[in-house]
Protein backbone atom coordinates (compact mmCIF):
# COMPACT_ATOMS: atom_id res chain seq x y z
CA UNK A 1 0.00 0.00 0.00
CA UNK A 2 1.25 3.46 -0.87
CA UNK A 3 1.35 6.19 1.71
CA UNK A 4 -0.13 9.62 1.01
CA UNK A 5 3.32 11.22 0.75
CA UNK A 6 4.15 8.81 -2.09
CA UNK A 7 1.70 10.70 -4.28
CA UNK A 8 1.69 14.18 -5.72
CA UNK A 9 -0.95 16.37 -7.27
CA UNK A 10 -0.23 17.21 -10.90
CA UNK A 11 -1.89 19.05 -13.78
CA UNK A 12 -2.41 16.24 -16.31
CA UNK A 13 -1.73 16.75 -20.00
CA UNK A 14 -2.98 15.04 -23.17
CA UNK A 15 -0.45 12.24 -22.64
CA UNK A 16 -2.30 11.30 -19.43
CA UNK A 17 -5.64 10.78 -21.20
CA UNK A 18 -5.47 6.96 -21.23
CA UNK A 19 -4.51 6.81 -17.53
CA UNK A 20 -7.33 9.22 -16.64
CA UNK A 21 -9.78 7.08 -18.62
CA UNK A 22 -8.67 3.94 -16.79
CA UNK A 23 -9.09 5.68 -13.42
CA UNK A 24 -12.48 7.03 -14.48
CA UNK A 25 -13.88 3.67 -15.60
CA UNK A 26 -12.40 1.68 -12.69
CA UNK A 27 -13.53 4.19 -10.07
CA UNK A 28 -17.07 4.30 -11.49
CA UNK A 29 -17.26 0.51 -11.41
CA UNK A 30 -16.03 0.50 -7.80
CA UNK A 31 -18.06 3.47 -6.59
CA UNK A 32 -21.39 2.89 -8.31
CA UNK A 33 -21.67 -0.91 -8.10
CA UNK A 34 -25.12 -1.53 -6.66
CA UNK A 35 -26.20 2.08 -7.31
CA UNK A 36 -26.18 2.19 -11.11
CA UNK A 37 -27.17 -0.63 -13.48
CA UNK A 38 -24.37 -3.19 -13.87
CA UNK A 39 -24.85 -3.23 -17.63
CA UNK A 40 -24.06 0.49 -17.82
CA UNK A 41 -20.93 0.14 -15.70
CA UNK A 42 -19.57 -2.81 -17.67
CA UNK A 43 -20.24 -1.15 -21.01
CA UNK A 44 -18.11 1.85 -20.09
CA UNK A 45 -15.39 2.06 -22.74
CA UNK A 46 -11.91 3.26 -21.66
CA UNK A 47 -11.01 4.08 -25.29
CA UNK A 48 -14.00 6.39 -25.60
CA UNK A 49 -13.05 8.16 -22.37
CA UNK A 50 -9.41 8.40 -23.53
CA UNK A 51 -10.55 10.37 -26.58
CA UNK A 52 -12.78 12.58 -24.43
CA UNK A 53 -10.01 13.32 -21.93
CA UNK A 54 -7.50 14.02 -24.72
CA UNK A 55 -9.88 16.51 -26.38
CA UNK A 56 -10.62 18.14 -23.04
CA UNK A 57 -6.95 18.47 -22.11
CA UNK A 58 -5.99 19.84 -25.52
CA UNK A 59 -8.54 22.66 -25.49
CA UNK A 60 -7.70 25.82 -23.62
CA UNK A 61 -10.48 26.74 -21.22
CA UNK A 62 -9.18 29.24 -18.67
CA UNK A 63 -12.15 28.84 -16.32
CA UNK A 64 -11.65 25.04 -16.04
CA UNK A 65 -9.15 23.03 -14.03
CA UNK A 66 -8.22 19.37 -13.79
CA UNK A 67 -5.77 17.94 -11.27
CA UNK A 68 -4.68 14.34 -10.80
CA UNK A 69 -3.04 12.27 -8.10
CA UNK A 70 0.06 10.46 -9.30
CA UNK A 71 2.13 7.90 -7.46
CA UNK A 72 4.70 5.23 -8.24
CA UNK A 73 2.02 3.07 -9.84
CA UNK A 74 0.64 5.88 -12.03
CA UNK A 75 -2.53 7.93 -11.68
CA UNK A 76 -4.93 6.97 -8.91
CA UNK A 77 -7.48 9.78 -8.99
CA UNK A 78 -8.50 13.11 -10.45
CA UNK A 79 -10.66 16.14 -9.77
CA UNK A 80 -12.08 18.63 -12.27
CA UNK A 81 -14.10 21.80 -11.95
CA UNK A 82 -14.86 25.17 -13.45
CA UNK A 83 -15.82 28.71 -12.56
CA UNK A 84 -19.31 29.69 -13.73
CA UNK A 85 -19.77 32.50 -16.22
CA UNK A 86 -20.52 34.93 -13.41
CA UNK A 87 -16.93 34.40 -12.22
CA UNK A 88 -17.98 33.98 -8.57
CA UNK A 89 -19.34 30.45 -8.26
CA UNK A 90 -17.35 27.30 -8.91
CA UNK A 91 -18.52 23.75 -9.41
CA UNK A 92 -16.53 20.56 -9.08
CA UNK A 93 -17.81 18.23 -11.77
CA UNK A 94 -15.75 15.16 -10.90
CA UNK A 95 -13.70 13.77 -8.04
CA UNK A 96 -12.82 10.11 -8.42
CA UNK A 97 -10.26 7.93 -6.67
CA UNK A 98 -9.49 4.27 -7.06
CA UNK A 99 -10.47 2.29 -3.96
CA UNK A 100 -6.79 1.60 -3.26
CA UNK A 101 -6.19 5.36 -3.00
CA UNK A 102 -9.11 6.09 -0.66
CA UNK A 103 -8.87 6.72 3.09
CA UNK A 104 -5.40 8.28 2.72
CA UNK A 105 -6.39 11.96 2.66
CA UNK A 106 -5.83 12.09 -1.08
CA UNK A 107 -9.43 12.97 -1.96
CA UNK A 108 -9.24 15.92 0.43
CA UNK A 109 -5.94 17.03 -1.10
CA UNK A 110 -7.37 16.85 -4.63
CA UNK A 111 -10.57 18.69 -3.70
CA UNK A 112 -8.78 21.43 -1.75
CA UNK A 113 -6.15 21.92 -4.47
CA UNK A 114 -8.86 22.18 -7.12
CA UNK A 115 -10.85 24.62 -4.96
CA UNK A 116 -7.73 26.77 -4.50
CA UNK A 117 -7.21 27.02 -8.25
CA UNK A 118 -10.86 27.93 -8.75
CA UNK A 119 -10.61 30.46 -5.94
CA UNK A 120 -7.55 32.02 -7.57
CA UNK A 121 -9.67 32.38 -10.72
CA UNK A 122 -12.26 34.42 -8.82
CA UNK A 123 -14.65 31.90 -7.24
CA UNK A 124 -15.93 32.65 -3.75
CA UNK A 125 -18.27 29.63 -3.40
CA UNK A 126 -18.12 26.00 -4.50
CA UNK A 127 -20.69 23.32 -5.16
CA UNK A 128 -20.82 19.76 -6.45
CA UNK A 129 -23.44 17.06 -7.03
CA UNK A 130 -23.49 13.63 -5.38
CA UNK A 131 -25.61 10.69 -6.48
CA UNK A 132 -28.12 9.84 -3.75
CA UNK A 133 -27.18 6.53 -2.20
CA UNK A 134 -23.47 7.26 -2.42
CA UNK A 135 -23.17 7.51 1.35
CA UNK A 136 -19.35 7.44 1.51
CA UNK A 137 -19.15 10.51 -0.74
CA UNK A 138 -21.94 12.30 1.13
CA UNK A 139 -20.13 11.66 4.43
CA UNK A 140 -16.82 12.83 2.95
CA UNK A 141 -18.24 16.14 1.71
CA UNK A 142 -20.17 16.72 4.93
CA UNK A 143 -16.99 16.07 6.94
CA UNK A 144 -15.24 18.75 4.85
CA UNK A 145 -17.98 21.29 5.60
CA UNK A 146 -20.18 20.87 2.52
CA UNK A 147 -23.87 21.56 3.12
CA UNK A 148 -26.52 19.51 1.32
CA UNK A 149 -28.71 22.23 -0.18
CA UNK A 150 -30.71 20.99 -3.13
CA UNK A 151 -31.84 17.79 -4.82
CA UNK A 152 -32.75 17.00 -8.40
CA UNK A 153 -33.77 14.12 -10.62
CA UNK A 154 -31.04 12.73 -12.85
CA UNK A 155 -31.75 11.79 -16.44
CA UNK A 156 -29.62 8.89 -17.60
CA UNK A 157 -28.52 5.40 -16.55
CA UNK A 158 -32.09 4.23 -17.06
CA UNK A 159 -33.74 6.98 -14.97
CA UNK A 160 -35.15 6.97 -11.49
CA UNK A 161 -32.06 8.49 -9.86
CA UNK A 162 -31.57 11.61 -7.77
CA UNK A 163 -28.58 13.62 -6.72
CA UNK A 164 -27.92 16.23 -4.06
CA UNK A 165 -25.89 19.44 -4.34
CA UNK A 166 -23.34 20.13 -1.64
CA UNK A 167 -22.32 23.75 -1.16
CA UNK A 168 -19.49 25.64 0.46
CA UNK A 169 -21.04 29.15 0.44
CA UNK A 170 -17.65 30.56 1.37
CA UNK A 171 -14.89 28.72 -0.46
CA UNK A 172 -12.45 29.81 2.26
CA UNK A 173 -14.04 27.21 4.52
CA UNK A 174 -12.68 24.51 2.21
CA UNK A 175 -9.41 26.09 1.07
CA UNK A 176 -8.34 27.37 4.48
CA UNK A 177 -7.75 30.85 3.07
CA UNK A 178 -8.31 33.90 5.20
Amino acid sequence: MQRLDDRMIIAPGPGDAAALAEVHVASWRETYAGLLPDIYLWRMNPQLYTRRFRRQLMSEKPLEVMLAAEGRGGLSGYCAGHVDNDGRRAEVSTLYLLKTAQKLGLGRRLLVATARVLQARGADSLSLWVLDGNEPARGFYTHLGGLPVQGRAVQGWGGGFRETAFLWPDINGLTGSV
